[in-house]
C-alpha cells in the first residue's frame, strides 16, 4: 500500500487529517478510587487527537477535525493541541452543547482494570453529521484517520462515519481503528456488526486481536475482513501481523503476511499505546517503507507511549526509530525499553541487551 500523490505544499493539503471527538480529562493527583481522589490534573484525550499529536511531534503535518463547546474546555483543547503542532483551523464550536469530559485512576484500560466516568453524552462532538462537517476539508489529506468511537456517539455520528467510509474515486487513503469501547453503545450488539461494517469500508484497518468480533486469530480475522487492502491485527505483547496485498504485472494480486514480535517495556502506564502504534505506522505509511518497518515503528511509538505516564509521550527522534527498526530480528528480540528512553538519542546501541 502507497499513499498516491506527492506531499503537496498548498497550504490546505495535509499529510492527516483525523477526525473524532477529542475530551478533557481528568487523571487522579494519588492512587485510589474515584471516590477517594480529592484532586485531579487535568489532561486531553482522545483516539484521533492522541494520533494527530504524536504524527505531529514526529514531524508530519496533521489537522484535527471535530466540534468542542464553546466553553473554557473547548479553548483548552484546541489550544493543548495546537501546541503539539496540529491544526485546528476546521474545529468548530458549538454554542448549545459542552465539551466532553472524563475522570479515569491509573490503570490499563485494554483489561478494564481501571475506572472511567464519562460526561459526554449531548457532548459538542456528538453532533457531528455530514449536514455541519466540511467533507472537503476532512478528505484534504493524505490519508483520513477515523476510529470506532465516533460512530458509538450517535446516530448523526455514525451517518457521517458511513459516507467517509464509502468507497470512491479521489477519496483519501481511509484508515480505521476498530477502537471497541463496548460501554459507548446505546445496544452494546450494535457495535461489533457495525465496525465491521465501517472497516470493510477502510483502506488500512487496525484492530486488536481481543476487539476482533471474537474471531481467534489473526488468519480468521482476515477471513472476514478480506477488503481492506492492508489489515494489521495487534495481538497485544505477543506482536502483531499485517495483511496485505500488492498486485503484479499481469494484475493479479498476491496477499502476503508479515508478523513482527512486540517490544520488551518497562511499562509506566498501559494507556496511549495503541493511537501510538497507529501514529508509529501511519508515519512510516507516509515514508514510503515496506510493511515490517511500519510495523517496528509502530510497536516503537506504542513503547513510548508505555514508558510515559500519560497518553502522549514525547515520540523518539526520527533517525533514533530508524536505527533501531533497522536493528536484526536477533537484536530486535533482545531490546529492552524503559522510562526515557526515547531522549536516549546515541546511546540507543546501550539499550540492546538480554533482559
Amino acid at each position: 500500500m502507497t499513499v498516491d500523490g506527492p506531499r503537496s505544499t498548498a497550504p490546505d493539503m495535509v499529510d492527516v487529517v483525523a477526525l473524532g471527538e477529542s475530551m478533557v480529562t481528568f487523571l487522579p493527583s494519588v492512587p485510589g478510587r474515584l471516590a477517594d481522589v480529592p484532586s485531579f490534573d487535568r489532561g486531553i484525550g482522545g483516539a484521533e487527537s492522541n494520533v494527530a499529536c504524536v504524527l505531529a511531534a514526529a514531524g508530519h503535518v496533521v489537522r484535527w477535525v471535530g466540534r468542542v463547546g464553546a466553553d473554557g474546555f473547548g479553548d483548552h483543547l484546541t489550544e493543548a493541541i495546537g501546541a503539539y503542532g496540529v491544526d485546528v483551523s476546521a474545529v468548530r464550536r458549538d454554542p448549545d452543547r459542552p465539551t466532553g469530559v472524563y475522570f479515569r485512576t491509573a490503570g490499563d484500560r485494554a483489561t478494564d482494570a481501571h475506572e472511567v466516568a464519562y460526561y459526554r453524552a449531548g457532548s459538542a462532538a456528538s453532533a457531528m453529521s455530514v449536514r455541519n462537517m466540511d467533507l472537503d476539508t476532512i478528505r484534504s489529506g493524505r490519508v483520513l484517520h477515523l476510529s470506532g468511537i465516533t460512530p458509538a456517539l450517535s446516530a448523526d455520528c455514525l451517518a457521517l462515519m458511513r459516507e467517509l467510509t464509502t468507497r470512491r474515486p479521489g477519496r483519501p487513503l481511509v484508515s480505521f481503528d476498530v477502537n471497541h469501547r463496548p460501554g459507548l453503545w446505546r445496544d452494546a450488539e450494535d457495535g461489533p456488526e457495525v465496525l465491521l461494517e465501517l472497516a470493510r469500508g477502510a483502506d488500512l484497518v487496525f484492530v486488536g486481536e481481543d476487539e476482533a468480533w471474537g474471531l481467534g486469530g489473526p488468519e480468521a480475522v482476515r477471513a472476514a475482513l478480506p477488503e481492506p487492502e492492508l489489515l494489521v491485527v495487534k495481538q497485544g505483547a505477543t506482536g502483531a501481523t499485517a495483511f496485505h496485498r500488492t498486485a503484479g504485472a499481469d494484475g493479479t494480486q498476491a496477499t502476503h503476511v508479515t508478523t513482527v514480535p512486540a517490544l520488551t517495556v518497562d511499562v509506566v502506564a498501559a494507556v496511549g499505546a495503541g493511537d501510538a502504534f497507529a501514529a508509529g505506522f501511519l508515519s512510516a505509511t507516509l515514508r514510503g517503507l515496506p510493511v515490517r518497518e511500519r510495523l517496528r515503528h509502530g510497536h516503537l511509538m506504542a513503547a513510548a507511549a508505555l514508558t510515559a505516564p500519560g497518553d502522549l509521550a514525547t515520540p523518539p527522534a526520527r533517525h533514533h526509530a530508524d536505527r533501531l527498526a533497522a536493528l536484526d530480528d536477533a537484536a530486535w528480540g533482545r531490546l529492552r525499553l524503559g522510562p526515557g528512553w526515547t531522549q536516549a538519542g546515541e546511546r540507543a546501541e546501550e539499550e540492546v541487551r538480554t533482559p
